[in-house]
């Protein structure tokens, strides 16, 4: 029995595994094409190289539900047309037990997932987007194209690039008073966290009052502000390249702020519960080749595995974003494509027994 585990375990590895592989290349040359549209400045082909692999763990990250269903399509599929999946049915190997072993190598994949979205991407993916903002920026004036808002009190701030190392690129911040009346514009070239607090450097200041303007310029001057380097790192990436960590932190000083934490919570929820999606996925594809698909062509196999993920991909993408529209809680929005594939597939194997 331990030699069939091991020989099903392997062929599902490697099938997942070779499918990973061919979904990564086919974005990272994809991505990279894309990228040299981009180019220009400092921004060269060099440059977008090394974006396209600093995105390379967060690609991997992405696939790995989708992979593992395509490539247990494709595992088990290789078994069947082999007539192995029915010598081991025959040799008293139930279908729960060798859905487990189905289940077992994909349970690595799974582990691999976790350690990448809470430790590898996070990081990654803000040092990427900082090279290729700089990168992209005018090389004389640094000031560098971002897209990062974030609003503290009275204050609207807007960051052009932000280094991991607590080094901020363009940061421009607008000052309201209690009656949104705008007080006071200022740009700072660069901003640095030193000693606990913030440094802002070669500053320009427009301060507002009724119908005039007064321009003042400072070469440094102290940034009193809740943010953090570590909370900034976390400000500067979108919520899906958040850990879970992260993401619960900053939805609790959203809290604080009084802002919406919405988006946050949908990206924690489906961050949480990606290792169940990813074994929700497997279970069909089990379910599939004792089910429909029992006598098909490989080529049959990995088409319907393909057109499911996409199915399954966007759901998530319709359900997530109608529950911070209607206002439902966004686990609920997670778990609803998650249970429907675990009902599917429970319902199809038990028609197999």
């Amino acid at each position: 029995m331990r030699k069939i585990n091991w020989y099903v375990g392997k062929t599902v590895f490697v099938a997942v595994l070779m499918v990973l592989l061919v979904l990564l290349a086919l974005d990272v040359v994809g991505t990279f094409i894309d990228e040299m549209g981009s180019l220009r400045g400092e921004y060269t082909l060099f440059e977008a190289l090394v974006y396209v692999l600093l995105t390379v763990p967060g690609r991997v990250y992405q696939y790995l539900p989708y992979a593992s269903l395509v490539g247990c399509l494709a595992g088990l599929g290789i078994l069947a047309n082999a007539s192995e999946l029915v010598v081991i049915r025959a040799a008293g190997v139930s279908v729960a037990r060798l859905s487990w072993m189905v289940i077992k190598p994909v349970l690595l994949f799974v582990a691999l997932g976790i350690g990448l979205g809470e430790y590898v991407t996070p990081y990654t993916d803000l040092v990427a987007d900082s090279r290729r903002a700089l990168a992209m920026g005018n090389q004389h004036e640094v000031q560098v194209q971002g897209r990062l808002w974030t609003r503290e009190g009275n204050d609207f701030i807007y960051f052009g690039a932000v280094h991991p190392d607590g080094v901020i690129h363009g940061l421009t911040r607008y000052r309201f008073d209690g009656q949104r009346q705008l007080l006071e514009a200022s740009y700072s070239r660069e901003v640095s966290y030193e000693g606990g607090y913030w440094h802002e450097k070669d500053v320009a200041i427009t301060h507002l009052q009724n119908d005039s303007a007064q321009a003042e310029h400072q070469q440094s001057r102290r940034w009193d502000t809740d943010l953090s380097p570590t909370l900034l790192n976390i400000v500067a990436l979108e919520p899906h390249a958040l850990s879970i960590r992260n993401l619960f932190f900053y939805s609790s000083y959203l809290r604080q702020q009084g802002l919406e934490t919405g988006e946050y919570r949908l990206a924690l929820w489906e961050k949480a519960l990606q290792p169940l999606a990813t074994v929700s996925l497997v279970l069909i594809a089990i379910s599939f080749i004792f089910g429909p698909l029992r006598e098909v062509t490989m080529g049959q196999r990995i088409f319907t595995g393909v057109v499911f993920g996409i199915v399954f991909r966007l759901t998530q993408s319709l359900l997530g974003p109608s529950s911070l529209v209607f206002g439902f809680p966004p686990i609920i929005a997670v778990i609803i494509p998650i249970a429907g594939c675990f009902g599917l597939g429970l319902y199809l194997l038990n028609r197999t027994r």
